[in-house]
């Protein structure tokens, strides 16, 4: 291992929202930073943001053949990564579960479950080998409290949350710390997404609140991959300053 290259994080769906920010915030603190996504216009303007320290590797991170042969083949001055951030994932639709779209639950499990599995599957055994490392995954509030319409979702999140919880029971010992960090009302475009693109509709989430920002995310990103290493942060769960707890849901008939 050369001493001379900086420390290396390959962040997962890094085109936007919390997985750019922690790219912009990472290359800031002088690491390497590998970014992956599907949009490779998008990938390549960020690459250019953030210099020569950065690969940028387009591949459906729902594809395991594409997931797999993208990390076989990093360079390798990129390829002793310590940290991997799983933070690609989406919601679609808000719809009842009787009402729901297949396509729209295919396309959450793909992502959300399978591409974060593909993606640490692929990096643990050269975690493993270097002796040290940190999965960083992105889960949600959504995983803990459920909601109307966030079926799917909050499940595929509830997975996330709970496979992070055993992959530290795997890895202890192995020098590889594991940490769910798990959000709330955060303004990216994860509502335009939600909505299939329509704006307006995704702003009047956000509207009069004080919502988490992308940048929020990444700083807690951050603490937590450069903790010592004699812990290991479990989990971190943050909701926005006007948000909590709705009371039970009681429907009386009669």
């Amino acid at each position: 291992m050369n001493n001379n290259i900086p420390k290396t994080i390959l962040i997962t769906g890094a085109t936007s929202g919390f997985g750019k920010a922690t790219a912009e915030l990472f290359n800031e603190k002088g690491w390497q930073t590998i970014i992956t996504g599907r949009r490779a216009d998008r990938l390549e303007e960020l690459a250019k943001e953030l210099g020569e320290k950065s690969l940028p590797l387009a591949f459906d991170i729902s594809d395991r053949r594409a997931v797999k042969s993208a990390i076989q083949n990093i360079s390798p001055n990129f390829n002793n990564i310590s940290v991997l951030c799983n933070n690609a994932g989406l919601a679609l639709g808000l719809e009842g579960a009787d009402n729901a779209n297949l396509d729209d639950w295919d396309q959450m499990i793909d992502t959300n479950i399978k591409g974060l599995v593909y993606a640490t599957r692929a990096i643990l055994p050269l975690m493993v080998e270097n002796g040290e490392g940190h999965i960083i995954n992105l889960g949600s509030v959504a995983g803990s409290y459920p909601y109307p319409g966030g079926n799917v979702y909050g499940g595929t999140k509830a997975f996330v949350s709970q496979f992070s919880l055993n992959l530290r029971a795997d890895l202890v010992g192995k020098g590889i710390n594991v940490t769910s960090v798990e959000p709330g009302l955060a303004e990216t475009e994860f509502s335009i997404v939600r909505f299939k693109g329509d704006k307006e509709k995704a702003s009047q989430v956000y509207q009069n609140t004080r919502s988490i920002k992308a940048e929020d995310i990444a700083e807690t990103i951050y603490w937590v991959a450069t903790r010592p290493k004699n812990i290991n942060i479990n989990k971190i769960e943050i909701m926005a300053g006007d948000q909590a707890f709705n009371p039970f849901n009681i429907v009386k008939n009669g």
